[in-house]
């Protein structure tokens, strides 16, 4: 099948390299000529493991090819996947002009039959607006072309992005069109063989589920985290209280883990995106802006723990740290925690040595040439010199390091983890003092 995906970011690329992957002929489009020259010498400018081999092996194929040219992209696809951006706006809402401009550039050239698929994550009737887009340009040219919109979200997880395409848990799909909807399910029976996964509804129905699927994946991170902030005045464990609620098979495991809160593309922008929505309907969504304020203080959690234990007086001390990225397997800082601990400390005085094992480069990018921080090449070359150590992001390398060379480097024998990382008395066995997120 011809398919063409517009917009060659996480999303588009991810997607456009797991569809061409099947068999189909892809072409992804980008009005950014840097990125299309860099994918066209097979750089992939984002980090996400996997994503090298599959975009390599299909270009080699030529299965799968990038340009700048709309008219070319337009023409190519009965299927287009719309895949760009929607930062949000001062307001908190979903920025649509990427979309409103990739859907008219689509009625400007259009000149077969095509399936629109909104991919982007967008509110609620956004499709209905793309149809418009696509029709108002189709009706200034006196064509009366055929197409049909529908709803398609992603579902991926930074870090394991390609294994969710090739083996998702459901394939959401809204439509109202028996045709779309047939070559929809075409496109997708290659990544549902072994049972169906696709769900099939109303086009606003789908464009919902997104925004509720990440509220509610923030709402259990932001409730643990309350209640590690309580289990910590009470003198209870969090770990020991995850377990307990997590073997409730109503519960589970998912999204229990207390930590420095979260961050990325998606849950900051899409609980707002989502109260946003709420309040042009007239209704404010209590709990998602609790689940936001909750978040915003969680990440100065171990700023306040740094306070506590050095009286508040850390002009002047030196800090190693440990997770950049806002969480594993990625190089994505968007609204990471980190940025604001690094930013705590510099503000106080102190000064930073940070290590992350693929986003270090996103990090000099964000602060410059500030002389305050600084980047190590290893995890331990970090605590050279450093009076304490700070864990931000749960980082596999992390998992068991030399306690004792951990000791011997630092200035002060202290380990505050905002990940929960360790076991506490295994670690102060060491003779390090250990601060983790609702452990006594």
């Amino acid at each position: 099948m011809r398919i063409t995906v517009i917009g060659s970011g996480y999303v588009g690329l991810v997607s456009g390299a797991c569809l061409a992957d099947t068999g189909n002929d892809v072409l992804c489009l980008d009005v950014d000529e840097r990125k299309i020259a860099m994918l066209k010498r097979g750089e992939i400018p984002i980090f996400e493991p996997g994503l090298e081999g599959v975009v390599k092996r299909n270009m080699e194929a030529g299965r799968l090819r990038f340009t700048t040219d709309l008219v070319e992209s337009v023409r190519h696809g009965l299927v287009q996947f719309v895949a760009v951006g929607t930062p949000p706006g001062e307001d908190g809402s979903a920025d649509l002009k990427h979309v409103t401009a990739a859907a008219r550039n689509i009625g400007r050239h259009l000149d077969h039959y095509a399936v629109i698929v909104d991919k982007s994550t967008v509110p609620v009737g956004t499709a209905d607006k793309v149809k418009a887009a696509i029709a108002d340009e189709l009706e200034k040219r006196g064509s009366k072309q055929e197409f049909a919109v529908v709803s398609n979200p992603e579902f991926l997880k930074e870090g394991a992005a390609v294994q969710d395409f090739m083996k998702p848990d459901r394939i959401v799909l809204g439509s109202d069109d028996e045709r779309a909807t047939q070559i929809m399910r075409s496109v997708y029976l290659p990544f549902q063989r072994n049972h169906e996964r696709m769900l099939v509804m109303d086009v606003r129905s789908a464009e919902l589920t997104k925004y509720a699927a990440n509220a509610m994946l923030a709402t259990r991170i932001s409730f643990m985290n309350e209640l590690a902030n309580l289990a910590e005045r009470l003198g209870a464990d969090i770990e020991m209280v995850r377990q307990g609620i997590g073997a409730d098979p109503r519960i589970g495991y998912h999204f229990l883990y207390a930590g420095t809160g979260y961050g990325g593309s998606c849950f900051p922008k899409d609980v707002k995106a989502l109260q946003r929505t709420g309040r042009e309907h007239g209704m404010d969504l209590r709990i998602l802006q609790a689940v936001e304020d909750v978040n915003e203080d969680q990440k100065s959690r171990l700023l306040e723990k740094v306070d506590r234990r050095f009286q508040g007086e850390v002009k002047g001390m030196r800090f190693a740290l440990w997770g950049l990225a806002f969480k594993p397997n990625t190089d994505d800082m968007r609204e990471a925690p980190s940025l604001v601990i690094v930013q705590g400390l510099l503000d106080r005085g102190a000064t930073v040595t940070a290590y992350d094992p693929v986003a270090a480069r996103e990090a000099k990018h964000l602060f410059g040439n500030a002389p305050q921080i600084g980047f190590a090449d290893t995890p331990m070359a970090a605590l050279d010199g450093a009076d304490a150590l700070l864990i931000v992001t749960e980082w596999k390398e992390f998992r068991s390091p030399d306690f004792e060379g951990i000791r011997s480097r630092l200035r002060h024998p202290v380990i505050i983890d905002g990940r929960n990382m360790y076991d506490p008395a295994m670690v102060r066995s060491f003779g390090l003092e250990y601060f983790a997120i609702g452990r006594p």
